[in-house]
Formats: C-alpha cells, sequence, structure tokens
C-alpha cells in the first residue's frame, strides 16, 4: 500500500478505510510515532535550557514557531529552541478544528455529525468518528488542568501486598506512548495532528465490532501476558504484561468494546490503559520481578521458578 493523503490535512498517510496497511506502511507509522517522541523530548530539553518549564507538556505540545521567532536572535540556545520547534511541528502539526467539518460557535461541536464525519463510538478519552472512506478519526478531549487520555498510578499495599494500578488522568507523552503501543500490539494508529484547542486527533483502520460479552481474556498472551493478581491488581479489566522497548509496561481496559476484527479476521486492540511498571516498585517486589524476567523468555512462565530435585 502506497501513502495516500488524508483527506483532512493533506499529510501522508498509510491508513485508508478497513484496508490493513502492508509491512513497509506498518514500520512507517511506527517510525513516525518514535520521532514524534524523540522530537517532543528534544523540544523539551531545549525549552529547560531557555528557563522554560511548564507545569503541563501541554505548553510543549501546542507552541508554535512565532512564539520565540525574534528571540531566536538572542543567543543559541534560543535558536536551538526555534528549530526543535519547527522539528517537532512536522511531526505533529496544528490542524484547525473546523477542518474536520466541526462548528466551534456551538455548545458541543461534537454533539451531532458533520458533512464529513459520522460519530461511531467514544468513551471518557475520545470521541470516534468514521468518514466516508471509512477510516476511523479519534478526538482525544483535554482537561482544563492541561491532562489527556489515561494511565496509570502505582502504590503498593494491596491485600496481599500487591501493587495497585490506579487509571488517572496522563500527558500528551503518555497519550503517544499509548497510541504508539495500541499501534504495535493491535490496530494501525497514525496521530493526525492536534487543533489549536489542544484537542489531539489519532487515525486508525476501521474494524468490526465484536458481539456483546464476547470473551477476550485468552487475547494474543504470546504478547499480552496475563498479569497474576498474586503480584498486581489494577482498577481496569484484563490487566496485562507487555514488553516496550524491553521494558514491563502493564497494559488493561482490553474489554470486548475496545478489541474488534480486523480485515484479516484477527482480533484487535483498539484501546487501552497503559503505563510503564516503575524499576523502584520492582526493586522491593522480588518475587513479581523475578516473575516478570522469566515471562520475557516464555510468556506462559510459572509464578514460582522452577525447583531442582536436589534443591528440596
Amino acid at each position: 500500500m502506497q501513502p495516500q493523503e488524508d483527506p483532512f490535512t493533506g499529510q501522508k498517510s498509510f491508513l485508508d478505510g478497513p484496508r490493513l496497511p502492508n509491512a513497509g506502511g506498518q514500520a512507517a507509522i511506527l517510525d513516525g510515532h518514535r520521532q514524534r517522541l524523540r522530537a517532543l523530548d528534544q523540544l523539551g530539553e531545549k525549552a529547560e535550557k531557555c528557563c522554560i518549564r511548564p507545569d503541563k507538556d501541554r505548553d510543549l505540545v501546542l507552541v508554535q514557531e512565532d512564539e520565540v521567532g525574534l528571540l531566536e536572535l538572542t543567543g543559541p540556545e534560543w535558536a536551538e529552541l526555534g528549530q526543535a520547534i519547527r522539528d517537532f511541528r512536522r511531526c505533529l502539526p496544528i490542524i484547525p478544528f473546523e477542518d474536520f467539518g466541526f462548528n466551534l460557535d456551538v455548545d458541543d461541536p461534537f454533539e451531532s455529525n458533520t458533512n464529513k464525519l459520522r460519530r461511531i463510538g467514544g468513551g471518557v478519552e475520545a470521541l470516534a468518528f468514521v468518514d466516508e472512506r471509512r477510516s476511523v478519526y479519534k478526538f482525544f478531549h483535554f482537561r482544563e488542568g492541561g491532562e489527556v487520555g489515561a494511565t496509570f498510578e502505582f502504590t503498593a499495599g494491596g491485600e496481599g501486598g500487591q501493587l495497585q494500578a490506579t487509571a488517572v488522568p496522563g500527558s500528551y507523552r503518555m497519550l503517544f506512548e499509548k497510541l504508539l503501543l495500541t499501534h504495535i500490539i493491535g490496530m494501525p494508529t497514525e496521530l493526525v495532528g492536534i487543533t489549536p484547542e489542544g484537542i489531539l486527533v489519532a487515525k486508525q483502520t476501521l474494524g468490526q465490532a465484536l458481539a456483546d460479552k464476547t470473551d477476550v481474556s485468552g487475547l494474543d498472551p504470546q504478547c499480552l501476558i496475563p498479569l497474576p493478581s498474586r503480584f498486581l491488581r489494577a482498577d481496569r479489566d484484563h490487566p496485562r504484561l507487555v514488553f516496550y522497548d524491553d521494558e514491563p509496561w502493564l497494559v488493561a481496559d482490553t474489554h470486548d468494546r475496545n478489541v474488534v476484527i480486523a480485515e484479516d479476521g484477527s482480533h484487535r486492540v483498539i484501546d487501552l490503559v497503559a503505563a510503564p511498571i516503575p524499576h523502584e516498585w520492582l526493586e522491593q517486589q522480588t518475587l513479581f520481578h523475578d516473575w516478570i524476567e522469566r515471562a520475557r523468555l516464555d510468556p506462559h512462565a510459572d509464578i514460582f521458578a522452577p525447583v531442582h530435585d536436589d534443591e528440596l
């Protein structure tokens, strides 16, 4: 599949309706996700050198080149920041909200369909629409405090000493990571852009909804490894272990409404909640750490390591 021109942004897109991209398209999308994360990190580093430390990364994600244009002439740090902004904007362009057919003058612009998009679902984090080519566009709302999406916060002290994972509002960077993970382990997912107001727009391949209450507990156990409740409890369905860049991540919320049937007949995750499992917790939970390292090699590893007879 050759890249297409996205009908709303004119940007290059490897997604078109329900068709899955080929291996080259899949890799190109993944590379775009990684470039965006690197560009955001660089932007944060350059901003800090100019003594800019925003409380929320929303300010960085929405910054525009003309905000530091004149300051670029005052020194190399500001010139580097200007370049970092341009590099990031190439990875995440700012797209006017109206370009998607919505009307900003009404109380709730998402309340009705537009002449370009028809609503097909949504939840706490985002609303999903489909266009005439049957591509899915997801609009992620931001909260007044600057948070967006959801991630996990970890605390100790479960009933059996387990690690407790609680879903909390997240940052734009964590949302970028989540969408990258969704692309890797689930449905192909691109980032289209962000509106001036801060609404992040993602694009996905369209899949067929599952029947209500379909059992998805056995979803790809080679990749999504069920997490024993002995070690961790989460306030979202189906907590699983995923290795992303060799780091252990908690992935959950992969219930039947967040899983669809793709064009090739496979079950694909379209949404999830995710967070890296903190190293400091694993250092305190030896059994959990040991199981993760064994599960890295064998997704079906038992909770306890095997004991040889001569050690009994």
